[in-house]
């Protein structure tokens, strides 16, 4: 670690980035946001994700400054590790797409995925679907949005939690809740 980053106050400027400076976002990103990318590179091996990541990352410091603690770890080490978790969650979206080549629809007919997607389609019991729908019209109105947002929108509880401003173990409780409900109305 250099000099300059010994005597840049992390924590100062996370606690202005909590107060809604935004002066101290830009200060923080011209002495991390270089090493951020470097790190999140080493991550996810593709230079266009990473400065993807860094700005997400920069956008999430922004949002949740207020929640660092420093009985938990330095300020800088938090940084780093908002940074590090987007990463790895990228690499596992990432890992989780499918890739289709769209030029040839004659392709579909020998791809396993794509067949096993129309099985499965052939398979569903669009009653379910109908009862799913009924169930979660029972459930309260941000209750079921966040279920949505996870299990639709793909979010996190984290990303959850931002978009809703409903507190992260909130989201969480409200999500696990919702999901036994459901199963009980399910079944």
């Amino acid at each position: 670690m250099t000099d300059v980053a010994n005597e840049f106050d992390h924590a100062a400027v996370l606690e202005r980035c909590a107060r809604g400076d935004h002066d101290a976002l830009h200060q923080l990103y011209l002495q991390e946001g270089s090493v951020l990318l470097g790190v999140v590179i080493r991550i996810v091996k593709d230079r266009g994700m990473a400065e993807d990541i860094v700005h997400d990352a920069c956008l999430n410091i922004w949002q949740r400054a207020a929640s660092f603690d420093p009985s938990k770890g330095s300020a800088r080490t938090w940084i780093f590790s908002v940074a590090r978790h987007l990463a790895l969650n990228a690499i596992r979206y990432r890992d989780r797409e499918i890739n289709i080549d769209h030029s040839d629809p004659a392709e579909f007919e020998h791809d396993e995925t794509f067949q096993h997607a129309l099985r499965v389609d052939e398979a569903f019991d669009w009653q379910t679907g109908q009862r799913m729908d009924t169930c979660l019209q029972e459930l309260e109105t941000e209750r079921r949005n966040c279920v949505l947002h996870a299990y639709v929108d793909g979010l996190s509880h984290a990303e959850i939690a931002a978009h809703t401003g409903a507190p992260l173990g909130t989201v969480k409780a409200w999500i696990k809740r919702s999901l036994l409900r459901l199963r009980e109305c399910m079944a």
